[in-house]
């Protein structure tokens, strides 16, 4: 018997719909930390969105006032959207209109005075790296530092004083890499990042593509904080996030693109928790639509398909104190617009202590032995020769 499922756009919306309203102040102070910190965004922007037929959402996250220090406040976009053209036409003009979807909604974004934006997982592209064939989809991959992804968004960037951070397919001389640019406001290439864990799935075996980065944790310093990025799949692996925490980041980006059911109950949870133990914002990015391919290629439940898809969208931002904003919606292009004091981030750790309380070295030493092929599992069993 197949499943009957009630699509469901938004949940922010459907709670809206049939939570009574004397309740739902309640429900969303339990589910999200907060009531109701909706962020007043310019009439402009509005209008903007409107006229392309984009989400827009803007919310805050404030911390406490302070004597001996001014509010950090930094305002963060993160942007989900599909593809614009059929995966087979020619390759440079799927980019393009994908250039220009992206650096509309930039542009937007800039009426809104936003400081940082994040894309989601290699966002010029159709995420083609699903079907584990190379070709054509080698053909998308450019140079982090010279190609026209990030020749683009240089300009973009000194145009509207924005830190631009973009995840692009990679090609550096004969490898291949999963990777983010960091453009600074001023027009700057400043760094990449490579991603650190690659999945192996039945259906999204990655590798096939190319090998774990070699770039660490680095945290990249800009005139709006300290900001790092946790690659997609790095969202499963909490030593991944806790990296880039002592390495000092304020920001964490997670641009993914995500489509499986499997997934999505966790998408809410992982950024989340990985702002409260580390005591930093995380910002959750998903692609958004159904891309077809005109070859085959299978699921994990064995079924051959041409869809990769639908991708679920959700986009959302945590705070070091478990707050989070509410999603974009599952479906359709968005720009979410969080307003954040960096200093929620000093104050987290002051008043729960984690860092003080997270003794490294006895994780390391533990960690060093579980990383042995000789490693012996510490299990205490009951020595039945001791019953009475």
């Amino acid at each position: 018997m197949t499943e009957f499922r009630v699509e469901i756009n938004n949940l922010e919306d459907c709670l809206e719909k049939y939570i009574p309203k004397e309740e739902l102040k309640e429900v969303k102070r339990i589910l999200y930390g907060r009531s109701d910190d909706r962020l007043e965004l310019p009439e402009e922007t509005r209008k903007l969105a409107e006229k392309i037929n984009l989400e827009l959402k803007g919310y805050s996250i404030p911390a406490a006032s302070e004597e001996l220090r001014k509010p950090r406040i930094v305002r963060i976009g993160a942007i989900q959207n599909a593809i614009v053209l059929p995966t087979t036409d020619p390759f440079e003009k799927q980019r393009n209109a994908i250039h220009n979807k992206v650096s509309e909604i930039i542009k937007i974004a800039s009426t809104a005075n936003v400081n940082i934006v994040c894309m989601q997982e290699c966002w010029p592209i159709p995420f083609g790296l699903c079907t584990m064939k190379k070709d054509p989809w080698c053909k998308f991959a450019e140079d982090a530092k010279t190609g026209p992804t990030t020749t683009l968004l240089k300009k973009l960037a000194k145009d509207y004083n924005m830190v631009i951070v973009s995840p692009i397919f990679e090609k550096d001389n004969d490898s291949y890499w999963n990777t983010v640019v960091v453009n600074s406001n001023r027009g700057n290439y400043i760094g990449k990042h490579r991603k650190n864990h690659i999945p192996r799935l039945d259906d999204c075996n990655e590798l096939v593509y190319y090998p774990e980065g070699n770039t660490g944790h680095p945290v990249f310093e800009t005139d709006f904080g300290r900001i790092a990025i946790n690659i997609c799949y790095g969202r499963h692996h909490p030593q991944n996030w806790m990296m880039f925490g002592l390495n000092g980041a304020e920001i964490v980006f997670n641009p993914c693109a995500v489509d499986s059911e499997a997934s999505e109950p966790l998408w809410g949870i992982e950024a989340r928790n990985a702002a409260v133990a580390n005591s930093y914002f995380t910002v959750a990015v998903n692609r958004v639509g159904t891309e077809v391919y005109d070859h085959e290629f299978k699921s994990t439940d064995g079924t051959i398909h041409h869809n990769f898809g639908p991708l679920f969208g959700s986009s959302y931002v945590a705070a070091p104190n478990g707050h989070r904003t509410p999603g974009l919606s599952r479906n359709t292009d968005g720009l979410l617009i969080t307003e954040v004091d960096l200093n929620l981030c000093r104050q987290v750790k002051d008043f729960w202590g984690f860092r003080m309380t997270q003794r490294l070295d006895v994780y390391a030493e533990s960690i060093a032995r579980a990383s042995k092929a000789d490693f012996k599992l510490q299990i205490i069993r009951e020595n039945c020769q001791d019953q009475v």
